[in-house]
């Protein structure tokens, strides 16, 4: 694992890192976040080579656009942006768009029967810790940030919804963010 001196390099560090073309930065950042974004797609599609292909997708993302994060939100909520986006333009268009994969020059993957498993077993494992991260959340802090992220609800409507005002909603989507990210990185 990347490091310095014995402080483990953040999320939006390795994310500037890549974007000056750190190969070794990229591998910390895939590693600890595989996992975690296959389970995401796979929840989502209905077949381990389309959540794979996603994930593709999304990681070499993250190596074109690196450049565009800006530090105002946690590194892992602008990862899962990328992603929320990749399976939304996926499922407008019906298919996977592999436009990052080619600015890249990166040739597609075709997965074995082996391959297909270990995307199924990584999708298992990266329920976990985003689970048990969850579960550790009161039920005010996790229904917005829920509402919010995965569902992708206005915090006008999620305020409605909850019968309070959106800044209480923002105060708990933030908390909850700030949260998991805490038990996330403890996690590793």
């Amino acid at each position: 694992m990347l490091v310095m001196g014995r402080r483990t390099i953040s999320d939006a560090e390795l994310l500037g890192r890549i974007a000056v073309g750190d190969d070794d930065a990229f591998s910390v950042l895939y590693r600890r976040h595989l996992d975690g974004v296959i389970a995401f797609f796979r929840r989502r599609v209905p077949t381990p080579e389309v959540a794979f292909d996603l994930a593709a997708e999304t990681f070499a993302a993250i190596v074109t656009g690196a450049d565009s994060y800006a530090e105002d939100g946690p590194a892992v909520g602008w990862i899962y942006g990328i992603a929320r986006n990749k399976l939304r333009e996926s499922l407008r268009r019906g298919r996977v768009e592999d436009e990052a994969r080619l600015r890249l020059a990166l040739e597609p993957v075709v997965l074995t029967d082996e391959a297909l498993e270990r995307v199924e077993e990584r999708a298992g494992r990266g329920d976990g810790a985003l689970d048990a991260a969850l579960a550790e959340l009161s039920e005010t802090i996790r229904t917005p940030l829920l509402a919010r992220v995965v569902d992708e609800a206005s915090y006008e409507a999620i305020a409605a919804a909850l019968g309070c005002s959106e800044q209480v909603v923002r105060q708990r989507v933030h908390r909850g963010l700030t949260a998991l990210r805490a038990g996330l990185e403890e996690g590793r």
